[in-house]
C-alpha cells in the first residue's frame, strides 16, 4: 500500500474539519492554508469527499465545508479505500479490490502479504478522525466498527 497525495490531503482535511465546531462551516481557503494543500486540488478532493458523503458543502459568503459525520465514525479505512481503493500490498492479496497476480503463484509468499494485509486493514479500521486528533479513545467510547 502506497498513498497517493489525494488521500494524505482528505485525510488532513477532514482532521482539520474534525478541530473546528462541528455546526460551523469552514471555508476551502481556510482548510487549504491550514493544512497548506493547494486550493484547485483541494476542491476536487472536497467534492469526492462530499459525494461519498464524509462532508456536507455550503455555498456563499458564509459557506464552506463540515463534517457529515461524526469524527469517530469516520476510518481512516474508509478514507484510503475512497482514493487509493486497496489496502494491501499487491491486488491478489486485497480483501476489496482482488486481482489475480504472479505472487499467486506462491502460496507462502501471497500469505505473507495476505498477513500483512491484515494488520494494516485492521489498524486502519480501528483507526478514525476522532482518534487522530484527540488521541485514543477513552474508556467507554466506542469508535464506529464500519465494514469499510
Amino acid at each position: 500500500m502506497k498513498l497517493t497525495t489525494r488521500s494524505e490531503y482528505a485525510l488532513l482535511a477532514l482532521i482539520c474539519l474534525a478541530r473546528h465546531d462541528p455546526d460551523e462551516y469552514i471555508s476551502g481557503e481556510k482548510i487549504a492554508a491550514e493544512e497548506k494543500i493547494p486550493i484547485n486540488y483541494l476542491q476536487q478532493i472536497m467534492l469526492t469527499l462530499r459525494t461519498a458523503r464524509y462532508v456536507q458543502s455550503l455555498k456563499g459568503q458564509r459557506g464552506g465545508y463540515k463534517l457529515a459525520k461524526k469524527p469517530d465514525q469516520i476510518t481512516v479505512a474508509e478514507i484510503i479505500r475512497t482514493f487509493d481503493g486497496s489496502l494491501a500490498p499487491t491486488e491478489s492479496a486485497s480483501h476489496y479490490f482482488y486481482e489475480s497476480t504472479p505472487v499467486e503463484r506462491e502460496n507462502k509468499l501471497l500469505a505473507v502479504f495476505k498477513e500483512i494485509r491484515n494488520y494494516i486493514a485492521h489498524k486502519l479500521e480501528t483507526t478514525t478522525i476522532y482518534d487522530v486528533c484527540n488521541g485514543r479513545p477513552k474508556a467507554g467510547h466506542k469508535p464506529a466498527n464500519k465494514k469499510s
